[in-house]
């Protein structure tokens, strides 16, 4: 069986889903919706750049949405693929918004609205420079999780994303990072510290969660068509109101994506294939289910090689 993967911020390149929106009115019609929406010209940024401009987390959310959802809808109208041999959907962070609309339980407009709230609400709850985020290499879950209660109650410093096996984000105070940096170079552990504007998936987002949610719970969300895996559970979700709550949730909690996977495979799927632009999620899905099949389309080409 199959499942739709969705990705998340720091697939966004300049020039994605050019190829799309030159070729079908389908993908065309999805940026215009985009730009009359958010009254501002997403497209231009998302084909044009610059890349300083896409890079606004207010503007990334919005544009990998709305790039995702072009070639989804490509891939259904154009190319009369059928997804109801999708057991799952499931988007990385942001991404699960992608799920939601590709699956029929949120509207693209409404998604375009909160994404770009969501960005600018995330961006306001902690002052630049105050935040970081860290990328570790080769270190299991239980290690970090076991340095990190060490030095907590010097403050906030959490996991944000248990990407695959040894790859997990931290997120926190800037203080803290550098803390946690300095003790994981002396284990010999590789780190890499993240170009981001904001410590996203801690508790110090607790504030752009409350701004969300007043956001979030008047909008009109239906039973998705196909089971949404969320982020901070990891197990499949259909009833709308828990969707709502978790989207709320998700913004300070964990991405759960490691676990999502192995969930998955538990429930027989044993094929993965990403929609979007980058290639992030389908490798993350292989190093985690080592036998999966594990494909991303965001090209022409991609279609008529992985979807026959």
């Amino acid at each position: 069986m199959k499942a739709l993967l969705f990705p998340g911020q720091g697939s966004q390149i300049v020039g994605m889903g050019l190829e799309f929106y030159k070729n079908f009115q389908t993908a065309k019609d999805i940026f215009i919706e985009a730009d009359d929406s958010l009254n501002f010209k997403i497209s231009e940024i998302i084909l044009e750049g610059p890349d300083e401009k896409l890079k606004l987390t207010q503007n990334t959310q919005p544009a990998i949405l709305t790039v995702s959802c072009a070639i989804y809808n490509v891939v259904k109208k154009d190319f009369k693929f059928n997804f109801n041999n999708f057991k799952y959907y499931v988007g990385h962070s942001l991404g699960e918004y992608s799920a939601l609309v590709c699956s029929g339980s949120l509207k693209f407009k409404d998604a375009l609205y909160l994404l770009h709230e969501r960005g600018k609400a995330m961006q306001e709850a902690v002052p630049l420079g105050k935040g970081a985020m860290l990328a570790i290499l080769g270190s299991d879950i239980v290690e970090i999780e076991n340095l990190l209660n060490e030095i907590k109650s010097k403050g906030v410093c959490e996991i944000a994303n248990d990407n695959a096996n040894g790859q997990i984000i931290v997120s926190g105070e800037v203080n803290l990072i550098n803390i946690l940096q300095t003790i994981l170079k002396e284990k010999k552990k590789k780190t890499i510290l993240l170009p981001v504007s904001a410590p996203f998936h801690c508790s110090l987002m607790k504030s752009a969660a409350e701004k969300m949610k007043t956001k979030i719970l008047p909008v009109n969300f239906s039973k998705p068509n196909i089971d949404i895996i969320s982020n901070v559970t990891a197990q499949p979700e259909n009833n709308p109101e828990k969707i709502k709550n978790l989207l709320v949730e998700q913004i300070y909690s964990r991405v759960r994506w490691r676990e999502s996977i192995i969930n998955m495979s538990k429930n027989n799927i044993n094929e993965f294939i990403e929609i979007g632009p980058g290639k992030v999620l389908s490798g993350l899905s292989k190093r985690i289910i080592k036998e999966a099949k594990a494909n991303s389309i965001n090209t022409i080409e991609d279609i008529k090689n992985n979807l026959k």
